[in-house]
């Protein structure tokens, strides 16, 4: 099953959600599950590196709440464990009650704002569940436990797909006075300013982040990237505001499924 296809099917089964009824409402709640299982892949790829470097890492969240504890717990043969995993009720329980209230404690008054730490608390302090059937959500766990996000061409095909979405949010928000730029016009007014690395990049009204990820795509194609240019463009290079919560967390979301780690976005 490519990305495509299990967007599709995750629109299939919110339709039956009552709190579910537009576009906007399927990117969000699609959005919050995908950013889990993005960081427990990314977690994990870290793990590795550092264990190939005789390193130790330390994981972003506890055990109990990584995507692939909670969500899809496997057994030896690398199969859905249903002794272990959580369902119907107990599963609705477990996020509404103790996922998100754990996810939000990352958002500390003393905590540096440039990292995915805080990002995460960010997100998850302003984000709802908004799926009420615990059939529903793990039919959505299963499928998104199948998208990869080990490869850079996975990522890239990912956030492509996911760029897409964002048009459908741009289509249900114009109803409302909101407007997201078409990606076409911003790749040519990305391509005709010609940002550079060094240069800083700066949307006042950011929405879905998709001049700051077009200027981040641009300023590294066709090249072989340093350290210093990739922490430059990690850290030192991209910033946003944003009025809308909705717009503000898709957008931060969008930017780290393209790479950028902790966005300095503010709303």
């Amino acid at each position: 099953m490519d990305f495509e296809q299990q967007f599709k099917r995750f629109d299939d089964i919110l339709r039956s959600e009552s709190g579910c009824s537009t576009a906007l409402d399927y990117i969000e709640q699609t959005s919050w599950i995908l950013f889990l299982k993005y960081l427990d892949d990314l977690e994990a790829n870290r793990k590795i590196n550092a264990e190939l470097t005789d390193k130790k890492y330390k994981q972003i969240l506890d055990e109990k709440y990584r995507f692939s504890v909670w969500a899809t717990p496997k057994n030896k043969k690398g199969e859905i464990d249903y002794n272990k995993r959580r369902v119907n009720e107990d599963l609705i329980d477990f996020v509404n009650d103790e996922l998100f209230r754990y996810l939000k404690e990352f958002k500390k008054v003393d905590a540096d704002v440039n990292t995915i730490e805080y990002k995460i608390g960010e997100v998850f302090s302003q984000l709802k569940n908004k799926i009420e059937s615990g059939k529903n959500l793990a039919d959505i766990l299963d499928t998104i436990d199948k998208m990869k996000f080990t490869t850079s061409e996975a990522k890239h095909e990912m956030s492509a797909l996911y760029e897409n979405r964002i048009a459908m949010m741009g289509n249900a928000g114009a109803n409302g006075g909101e407007y997201y730029t078409p990606r076409p016009l911003i790749k040519t007014i990305v391509k005709v300013v010609d940002p550079k690395i060094g240069e800083t990049v700066y949307d006042g009204a950011v929405g879905s982040a998709g001049f700051l990820v077009e200027a981040f795509e641009h300023m590294q194609e066709g090249r072989e990237l340093t350290p210093k240019e990739m922490h430059i463009l990690q850290d030192k290079t991209f910033y946003g505001k944003e009025l809308k919560s909705l717009a503000y967390i898709i957008g931060i979301m969008n930017m780290v499924l393209h790479g950028i780690e902790a966005p300095n976005i503010q709303q």
